[in-house]
């Protein structure tokens, strides 16, 4: 009989993962699948398949893998419902959006990692395994866009979800009529989301809001 020590099974990671691109899911797919304790268990294509998909397994899931540019409810607003009703299940954002952009806002409204979908496929599988384990996975850009925000003056802590995504299109070049196009929101309705943005950043219009955003790091 042999003496050798058996090597313990490593415990399962569980995953759903949230993007409207099936090739982007497919790429990520192939990418966990290196990973022999980590499983893709659901896919959802929009923010309200993934919240009903969270509803009916959470108990069964260890990690959410959520886009944030999603229709129908996108990833920010998912998040959000996400950490209010399902606290101890860890989420990690996968998006095209820099970190300098979003990183910072989905940490604090309660991600546990940011990473860009161009990350190394190794970078992915360790970003995984240690949100899972309860950690927190954080880039060196993202480290970085952390660092400049910790005792800094922002105004755009104040901004509601809605501010925040109007905020991050005026600075993009966006007008008023596009924004609207975009959110599906009236017109009127986001000039008066831009007033409240200008409000809180105590800037006067876009451009000052432009050279706001640069100062902050914002941009990028």
């Amino acid at each position: 009989m042999s003496n050798m020590p058996i090597a313990p099974v490593a415990q399962s990671i569980r995953v759903l993962i949230a993007d409207d691109h099936r090739i982007v899911r497919e790429g990520v797919k192939q990418v966990l699948a290196d990973a022999p304790e980590i499983q893709v268990v659901a896919e959802a294509d929009d923010g309200f398949a993934a919240l009903a998909m969270v509803e009916q397994m959470h108990a069964q899931l260890s990690v959410v893998l959520l886009d944030i540019a999603m229709p129908k409810l996108d990833g920010v607003e998912t998040l959000l419902q996400l950490r209010q009703r399902w606290p101890a299940l860890p989420v990690l954002v996968l998006s095209t959006y820099a970190e300098s952009q979003y990183a910072v806002h989905c940490i604090r409204q309660g991600a546990k990692g940011y990473l860009s979908k161009s990350a190394d496929p190794d970078e992915m599988v360790a970003a995984v395994r240690q949100v899972a384990a309860g950690g927190l996975y954080v880039t060196p850009e993202a480290a970085q866009a952390l660092a400049m925000a910790v005792g800094r003056t922002d105004g755009t802590e104040a901004l509601s979800h809605r501010e925040h995504q109007v905020y991050r299109l005026l600075i993009s070049g966006m007008t008023v009529t596009e924004i609207g196009a975009k959110l599906k929101l009236a017109p009127n309705t986001v000039s008066t989301y831009r007033m409240r943005v200008l409000e809180k950043t105590a800037t006067k219009n876009d451009v000052e809001l432009t050279l706001y955003a640069q100062r902050h790091g914002h941009t990028g």
